[in-house]
């Protein structure tokens, strides 16, 4: 059997799904989340804040997704709920759904956590729902650049298998 190395993008992934990063502590992680969000064929991103997306990390990410860049999250937030996306949110809560068992409505805008502070309590608050990946070592949470890339996959997986 003879491998090939690359394929085509699949068909599907999460082009309704719109992502949105606060200020993040490392540009590298934001330039991962780039890159893992073009990867899942995300087509729209809100960034807060002034970080920096390192086009040798994202790579052709950067050509495909619009970035929509803020000061805060908060008010961004209000206006895509106000045009019918629900804000499901990527951290650990007490009342928050493994992801694994949590079925994404579509569209909606997932919001990640700030690396060391997670998700501001205001705009927990503002949420419809918080899901999380279960963690079975130490430390007890994944880098924000990997969770993010394993609930992009999870979104893709359910899309494709008509679990929304």
């Amino acid at each position: 059997m003879r491998q090939l190395r690359h394929q085509p993008p699949r068909a599907g992934g999460a082009s309704d799904l719109v992502l949105a990063c606060p200020p993040l502590r490392s540009q590298v992680n934001l330039a991962r989340i780039v890159r893992a969000a073009g990867c899942c064929g995300v087509r729209e991103m809100i960034v807060a804040g002034s970080g920096k997306i390192d086009p040798k990390i994202a790579r052709d990410a950067l050509e495909q997704i619009r970035i929509h860049r803020h000061r805060s999250l908060r008010p961004v937030l209000q206006k895509w709920r106000a045009r019918g996306y629900p804000l499901i949110g990527l951290e650990q809560t007490t009342e928050s759904v493994l992801l694994t068992d949590f079925r994404f409505p579509r569209p909606c805008l997932l919001v990640v956590g700030h690396e060391r502070l997670g998700i501001e309590p205001e705009t927990l608050a503002m949420l419809d729902a918080a899901v999380e990946i279960p963690v079975f070592g130490h430390p007890a949470s994944y880098n924000v650049a990997t969770a993010t890339a394993i609930a992009l996959f999870e979104y893709c997986r359910q899309g494709r298998r008509g679990l929304d």
